[in-house]
Parts: C-alpha cells; structure tokens; sequence
C-alpha cells in the first residue's frame, strides 16, 4: 500500500473491497418497487413489530463469554457429527404420502410436497461469510452434493444473511433451470450471480407466487437484511408459507417471536409440517432470532393455538454463531416438544422423513456434545409452552 492509499475516501476503500459475494443492491426498477411498499418506511424496510437489530448490551461482556475458552469448547461438537449416510438412495423414490422433509442442516431444507421439490434458503458453503478464509465454518459436511441432489422446482430464499444466501450454492443453482421465489429486493444479488429476471419471483409480504401448481406466500418475519458493512436495509426477509393440493408447509427463516405468527396460521395453515429457527438466540438479541421454546410457542400460534402437524428444528447445529451450547437448541426443543404435547422431528443431518410416517426421535447429539445444563426447566406442574410468556422464556443467558 503506497502513502497515497491513505488518503482515499474510507467508503471509497471499502467499495473496493467489496467482492462478487456482497452481492448487489437494488436499483431502477426494482428500488422503485421497493419504494412502493407498504413496509418500507423512511428509507428502510420495516419489522412488522419492533425490533432491535443490533445486539444489546455490552460489546465487552460479550466478548468475554464468546471468545472464553472453555465457553468456545461449549458451542462445538466433542466428536464428528452423524451425517446420514445413505440420503442419496432414500430420496430415489417418491414419499409414499406425498410429503417428505430432508434437513440437510442449518436452514436448509428439501421439500418433496405434492409431486415437487422445494429447496429452502439452500447453503453448501463452507463458511457462511464473504470470504473463503475466514468466518463460521461449517461442522459437518453435506449430506449429499448439489448434482447429485437432481432437479429442484423451486428454490426458496429467507433473506440475504450470508447462513441463507450462499454465493456458490446459488451460481451451481443458477446453471439449472430452477425457479427462485424471494423477497423484495434480494432479485438483485441473484441477477449479479447469473439467475435471470424471468427464473425469479420477487416477492412483497402476503404476495404469492405459483410454480408447478404450488402456492408459495411472502410471510412477515420480525429480522433484519444485508450483506456488507454499509446496511441500508433495501432488502426484504420473509417467511414462507408453501401450499400444494394435498399438503401445506411453513419455513420461518430467522424470525423474532411476534404475535403475527397466529395470523399467518389463520390465513395459510393449519400446517402439515414447520420448520422453525430454534437456534443462534442470545439475550444481546432477543428480538431478531427465536429461543426453543419460543419457536415452540411460533408453532402452535401457527397451528391455531393446539399441538398440529410435525415441528422441524432449523437453524442449529451446523454452524457456531451464538453463545449458546452447540447441543442446547436440540436439547431444549425436545423439553419444549414433550411439555407442549407436540410432535418433533429430529432427523441427523440428510434423514429424510415423512411427517406423516415415523418420525426420526434420537437425541443423536448426545454422543457428541459435552454435557449440558437445562436451566429453561421449571418444576413440574408448571404453565405449559403454549401458555408461557415471552418474559418467561428468554432463559438461554440465565445460566
């Protein structure tokens, strides 16, 4: 770097680092949209309830508990991750119910509903981050390789977070003649990456698109957007409510508890299944990503206040970015699931399943997790799930 470098504009620098994985922001036509929404006020899409975006607290403290040795050890695997072994051949022949999930870690998700597959906020990345060398690395591998995964109808995106819009998943993609449904203003990074305007359908919240005769809604989500540094918030998040024929579904993407959720299950559900964000919760956060038992609580609001359907925990165990246990989101959902008197999936990586058929019910993280405490556990005889409080759930910092 010679003496004339220093004097560059910092945004100036900045814009030079700024690499084919930031993606692109919106502009033209699209912006103008953009600017016609009714959720976008000031300047900046806006959470359907407040929300905090950045994390609250002290930077300091949280320093100190996330870069803590021992805290570190906590929040990975003791051993190697139990991928399933045999996804390739288990998906060669249709769901016998006509719906099948396979969970292929973090949010990722194959749908196979009604005759078509839908591919959720897909990540085959190594590192969710704009760079190969540094940034959460992935801890364990994917079950199966995206050729080998065959043709995909749709390819659902959540939002722009680099765990849920991965630069080489979405360029392999692109080469395919899939369809992609996103929300407002994530078209753009598609388009820079090699997805043509006509394979997309970019979507407002309660705008719905229909592919191959399935129903794909933009839902409200209580999250926040953005790849870079600079954050504008031009682009949207969403949840997503899948409708075929025969079965619906639901993918929360990241997602805050809200009382919206009630409103999308009398709108689209009852649901067959939800996936639902279970893990990356922290008290500096409180209000941008869900604990266990307030995806617990998303679910059954989802379901019209009962146990309905099965829950799909999403969100954990494949790559560290939270101060919480690496084994705590699965350990707590399933507490959450027997209290609540709902039935949960808890498939290893690439299991596939019939929501409808014999659910996968091992707490397979056992074997390779250190021990965990549990301190979101209340006496017995205590309230429910479905009727606890927000104010009683945030538990996970109490330790």
């Amino acid at each position: 770097m010679t003496g004339a470098d220093y004097l560059l504009p910092f945004r100036t620098k900045l814009r030079s680092m700024r690499t084919e994985s930031f993606g692109a922001d919106p502009a033209g036509a699209r912006m103008e949209r953009i600017r016609r929404s009714p959720h976008f006020v000031d300047g900046v899409f806006q959470n359907p309830v407040g929300a905090r975006t950045r994390p609250s607290g002290s930077t300091v403290e949280f320093a100190k508990i996330y870069f803590h040795k021992e805290q570190r050890a906590r929040r990975t695997p003791t051993g190697t991750v139990p991928v399933h072994a045999t996804t390739l051949a288990d998906l060669a022949a249709p769901p016998a119910t006509g719906l099948r999930l396979t969970w292929m870690g973090h949010s990722s998700v194959l749908a196979e509903i009604d005759g078509r597959r839908i591919l959720f906020d897909p990540v085959w990345g190594e590192r969710c981050s704009p760079f190969p060398f540094a940034g959460p690395k992935r801890l364990h591998p994917t079950p199966l390789s995206l050729a080998a995964l065959g043709p995909v109808d749709v390819v659902v995106i959540s939002h722009d977070h680099y765990d849920h819009l991965d630069l080489p998943t979405i360029r392999a993609l692109a080469g395919t003649d899939t369809v992609f449904a996103v929300p407002l203003g994530v078209g753009a990074h598609l388009e820079r990456w090699g997805v043509p305007t006509s394979r997309m359908h970019e979507l407002d919240w309660n705008e719905t698109a229909t592919v191959a005769g399935i129903s794909l809604t933009a839902t409200p989500a209580r999250h926040f957007c953005g790849r870079g540094l600079r954050n504008q918030q031009h682009t949207l998040w969403a949840s997503w409510a899948v409708t075929g024929p025969e079965h619906r579904i639901y993918h929360s993407g990241d997602t805050g508890y809200f009382p919206g959720f009630r409103d999308i299950g009398a709108e689209h559900g009852p649901f067959d299944a939800t996936m639902i964000q279970i893990g990356a919760y922290s008290e500096y956060w409180p209000d941008i990503h869900m604990t266990p038992a307030e995806g617990m609580s998303a679910h059954l609001d989802l379901q019209g206040g009962r146990p309905h359907g099965v829950l799909l925990p999403i969100h954990w165990g494949t790559f560290n970015l939270a101060p919480h246990p690496w084994a705590e989101p699965g350990e707590w959902t399933k507490d959450a699931g027997e209290e609540a008197g709902q039935a949960v999936a808890f498939p290893r990586p690439g299991e596939p399943f019939e929501p409808a058929g014999k659910l996968p019910a091992e707490a397979w993280w056992r074997a390779v997790s250190q021990p965990i405490a549990h301190p979101w556990r209340r006496p017995r005889g205590a309230e429910s799930v479905a009727e606890t409080s927000r104010g009683d759930m945030d538990l996970a910092g109490e330790r």
